[in-house]
């Protein structure tokens, strides 16, 4: 008889992707710079440390809401004993009106559409098991976060069918992307329940265009199923163009009286925005009130708690903080991929225009042995074990090119970024120094060859000359 369930003895949860491994390497070793000034900087997180004195600045200036009083009054009773899992109407309210001014005021959001989770995780693997059954399918453009493939499938058992997007047109999703995918599904007998996309992407840092939208729309409307939209990233859009949201594109479309209406759903966070993953505050935003309910239902195995819900309610609705908030930390965050863009341009780096997210794609194809994944992991180990840096490799991400990689840079100190990217510039050198010199050795050696058989060449003609005397 077997002890453990099979669940727990799988090997599907994902922990020996590169993602998790590089983490794991990293941990071992981490830098530090005064305690360990030549350990791994973490550059495969993206968490946004760049506004942390915005937040901390308003919580001192709020002693009530940190405090846990209502004026004046301590209220931590009632906040410690159980709360449905409902959630809060204060921080609902505050959550939805957050979410509409990140979008620059052009949809609202119902409070009683959204179902609050402990983080983006939660609400997206709920979403699974809302909308799927164990065998069916989510179609993934990629590349695409490596934590899907645990927080999609390892527990609901829904497989990932990969939407495939190339460089050619800087990995934009396409109409014969999308029913390629479609029909490989269902070449594996695999019945397609929906599309996942995150917008602004991970890892790419880049915002779905409207035509996309509007592409993905027409798509799932013609098939039947379901789309999620992933937008935990939508406040860290800095630069054009401008962040749209799928319900902007499904009010413009006039959808609401439409079947398609009910089969969008929207995933959100306060973990990359406000830079809060430890809070473990998500949402599913859903007009489908089956859905709704259900995922509500769910949310019992992973409530936000009330103390938290009763903090963050006070902070988004201070409405002028959170305008500020957002326009201050995307400048931080424009300015900081800025400082990474460049640095690399000057190691001969270049990197996929981006205007959104915590990191940059960045391609480094021409650092490769071979145009191969093997070449690209082998790169990779590379980096991590001699230039002491943790990146994330193109293939965890599903990536169908070699030699892509996701660098964050929104998680440590300008200085330690500059370090960084030192490093990593002085890895390009050695390594151009290197091929430079194995290229100047195999010219030598060609050189000598050419020259020891012009010399035997001279040598024959003269003998043979001197036979025909």
């Amino acid at each position: 008889m077997r002890l453990l369930s099979r669940k727990a003895t799988c090997n599907t949860h994902g922990q020996d992707s590169s993602y998790f491994l590089g983490w794991q390497e990293y941990e071992k070793n981490p830098y530090d710079e005064i305690k360990n000034p030549t350990g791994i900087i973490q550059m495969g997180l993206a968490e946004n440390q760049l506004s942390f004195d915005l937040l901390e600045s308003w919580l001192a200036n709020n002693q009530d809401a940190s405090g846990f009083k209502k004026d004046g009054q301590s209220i931590f009773r009632e906040l410690a004993l159980f709360q449905d899992y409902h959630g809060l109407p204060a921080f609902k309210k505050a959550m939805v009106e957050f979410m509409a001014e990140i979008r620059g005021n052009k949809v609202t959001f119902d409070q009683n559409k959204i179902v609050l989770t402990a983080g983006a995780t939660s609400a997206n693997e709920t979403l699974m098991f809302c909308l799927a059954e164990p065998g069916e399918a989510f179609l993934l453009p990629t590349p695409y976060y490596p934590g899907f493939d645990r927080d999609l499938k390892w527990r609901t058992e829904v497989e990932i069918v990969p939407i495939q997007c190339t460089s050619v047109n800087d990995f934009k999703i396409t109409a014969p992307a999308l029913e390629e995918a479609f029909q490989e599904a269902q070449k594996r007998n695999l019945r397609v329940k929906g599309v996942l996309v995150t917008n602004p992407s991970n890892p790419l840092g880049t915002t779905i265009t409207r035509n996309e939208l509007n592409l993905l729309l027409s798509f799932i409307t013609e098939k039947g199923i379901h789309l999620i939209s992933d937008e935990i990233y939508s406040g860290t859009v800095f630069s054009s163009p401008g962040f749209v949201s799928i319900m902007e594109v499904l009010k413009d479309r006039n959808c609401e009286s439409t079947q398609v209406w009910n089969r969008v759903h929207v995933v959100y966070s306060l973990s990359k925005d406000l830079g809060l993953p430890g809070f473990r505050v998500g949402a599913i935003y859903s007009n489908d009130d089956m859905v709704v309910s259900a995922a509500t239902k769910m949310s019992s195995f992973g409530l936000v708690s009330s103390q938290t819900q009763y903090l963050l309610a006070a902070l988004l609705s201070d409405k002028k903080f959170t305008r500020n908030y957002i326009l201050e930390n995307q400048t931080r965050l424009k300015q900081r991929q800025q400082l990474l863009v460049k640095g690399l341009e000057k190691a001969g780096i270049s990197c996929l225009k981006s205007n959104a997210g915590l990191f940059c794609w960045v391609n480094l194809k021409h650092l490769l042995s071979s145009n191969t994944f093997d070449a690209e992991m082998e790169l990779w180990k590379e980096i991590v074990h001699q230039v002491k840096l943790n990146i994330s490799p193109g293939s965890s991400c599903h990536c169908t090119e070699p030699g892509w990689f996701r660098v964050c840079f929104a998680n440590m100190s300008e200085e330690t970024l500059n370090l960084a990217i030192q490093r990593l510039k002085s890895f390009v050198e050695s390594m151009n120094n290197h091929r430079s010199h194995h290229q100047l050795l195999k010219n030598s050696r060609r050189s000598k060859s050419l020259t020891s058989k012009w010399v035997f060449r001279l040598s024959f003609d003269h003998d043979r000359e001197s036979e025909e005397r």
